[in-house]
């Protein structure tokens, strides 16, 4: 099957049409549900519950399975959603003024008003009943969050990211955080030996030795949360993926010269990112506008 291009259409009914064990890693942010009509049909997100959200989506994540290697890795940026009796049906526009130009649609979710609908979590909780095996729920902590206008509960400024493998055996290179500053006041580096330690006691050692508190001089390997803002794209609808967000996963899920996967490449930075890191890409997207922004900037190498 032909790669490097961004093919136009339903994700499920084109997953179908690609091979088994064909895809290194897929890395996608699936349209959330219920907060955002990008104005296009068939689009995943408007369903009248979660559930059914939620059951549109991992029949497409089934498909994903089959079209990853033995060896593959799967990344999901998935965000929640609050239950709400109402909410306003947006044609994917930004602004007040835009936000009653289309009625506002009942939208049951058989949870109590208010509450977090826990997507990612019922998300995760089925993925791995059909046989993913989750390795890391990540948290994306956004700096730069945009503050709420909510005064009874506290601002969310994070989304989870779940990567999820097909075996126990898959590609995986070690990522790193450099160290930013000395590990010990007195021995910067290295813990240095001064005689006995209350630290020796109950660990059955008798004297206290020098040790190498940084064993690894790439630094120590990456943790859980990461810490990146926000980018915004003047063409492209906001929900857009920032660059730094895709490179770990890039780089640890996918060889060199392998093939990346986006079902909802959106605006292309899953694509961007991939050729930029010296591999190969493959995206599916339900509407034509944001292929043509994706492929403007792979056109002229835009990196956001």
């Amino acid at each position: 099957m032909e790669v490097n291009k961004i093919i136009c259409g339903d994700a499920l009914k084109i997953l179908k049409k690609i091979p088994d064990n064909f895809i290194d890693s897929a890395i996608t942010s699936p349209p959330y549900w219920a907060l955002r009509d990008y104005g296009v049909a068939g689009q995943i997100g408007m369903e009248e519950s979660y559930r059914d959200y939620l059951n549109a989506l991992l029949n497409i994540f089934d498909e994903v399975r089959r079209v990853l290697k033995d060896s593959g890795t799967c990344w999901v940026n998935i965000g929640d959603t609050y239950s709400a009796t109402r909410w306003s049906q947006n044609p994917g526009k930004s602004g007040r003024k835009n936000r009653t130009e289309t009625p506002i649609i009942k939208k049951e979710s058989g949870l109590s008003e208010k509450s977090l609908c826990q997507i990612p979590s019922r998300f995760a909780i089925e993925m791995t009943a059909r046989c993913w095996i989750l390795r890391n729920e990540i948290i994306w902590h956004k700096p730069n969050a945009m503050p709420s206008s909510a005064d009874d509960r506290f601002t969310v400024d994070f989304e989870k990211i779940y990567f999820f493998v097909k075996s126990k055996k898959y590609f995986f290179e070690q990522q790193f955080d450099k160290y930013v500053k000395p590990m010990n006041r007195w021995g910067g580096d290295k813990l240095k030996a001064n005689g006995k330690s209350e630290w020796d006691n109950g660990t059955g050692q008798d004297t206290y030795r020098n040790r190498k508190m940084r064993p690894n001089n790439n630094g120590r390997n990456k943790r859980c949360v990461w810490d990146i803002n926000t980018k915004p794209c003047a063409d492209a609808h906001f929900a857009t993926f920032p660059e730094a967000l895709v490179e770990p996963m890039v780089k640890a899920g996918c060889p060199v010269g392998g093939v990346v996967l986006d079902p909802f490449m959106g605006s292309g930075t899953t694509a961007v990112v991939a050729r930029k890191l010296g591999r190969q890409y493959l995206g599916i997207e339900l509407n034509p506008k944001y292929i043509k922004i994706a492929n403007d900037r792979l056109a002229q190498n835009i990196l956001i």
